[in-house]
């Protein structure tokens, strides 16, 4: 179990730009009927083969990647298409691909679909995802080299492309006020064929990966 703290900042310009750190930069090109679709770019962040972690770590982490070499960040450039419908947009549809420019060069398919509901003062969300990723993407985080394979003693391992994850992940958020929020958020996602293949996950890994977070949340209207 790993602890880290992750920033959120969040810039948004009317209906338009949006700008976050787990959402990326995005421009809605087209915004018409509860579609939505533009360009997008993403940082991936590095992977430390000491911590086995990002550079958010605060406690945790192991030692399972020593030996694989460290991962540096990437940038991740594409596009997205979503839909929104209901009442008030309670479903939303949305696909993304983004390929990799630094530490992978390959692409990534992300899909997902969501629900959300007011409760009273709270809003909650469910969302059903899954991501799919070419061999140039699998084969350097779950892949394994000669050179790897004689520091790490896995054996060698070279992946193709697939599903490379599927889950669902919640959300619930509590506004205080106009201003102050807090967010309870959770996910349950496990490792398609492909990665559940490699050594690394077979013999130091998890195929099914739970995660929890609390985040808070402050608006300042600039």
């Amino acid at each position: 179990m790993a602890l880290s703290i992750f920033p959120d900042l969040r810039v948004n310009y009317g209906d338009t730009i949006f700008a976050s750190v787990p959402d990326g930069l995005g421009w809605n090109a087209m915004n018409h009927a509860g579609w939505k679709a533009g360009p997008i770019a993403k940082v991936r962040f590095s992977r430390n083969e000491d911590s086995g972690s990002s550079p958010f770590l605060v406690s945790g982490g192991s030692g399972a990647l020593l030996g694989l070499g460290d991962i540096p960040a990437t940038a991740e450039l594409g596009g997205f298409v979503e839909k929104r419908w209901g009442t008030v947009g309670q479903w939303r549809l949305r696909a993304e691909v983004r390929r990799g420019f630094g530490g992978h060069e390959g692409v990534l398919a992300d899909g997902s679909i969501s629900y959300q509901v007011r409760l009273a003062r709270m809003i909650m969300s469910v969302s059903p995802r899954a991501t799919a990723a070419s061999g140039g993407f699998m084969r350097v985080y779950f892949g394994t080299d000669a050179g790897q394979s004689q520091r790490s003693g896995l054996a060698q391992y070279r992946p193709d492309g697939g599903l490379l994850s599927y889950g669902i992940g919640g959300t619930l958020v509590w506004p205080l006020n106009q201003r102050n929020t807090v967010t309870l958020f959770t996910g349950l996602d496990r490792l398609g064929s492909s990665a559940t293949r490699s050594p690394l996950v077979r013999h130091r890994g998890q195929k099914t990966q739970f995660s929890v977070g609390l985040g808070y949340g402050f608006r300042f209207n600039l």
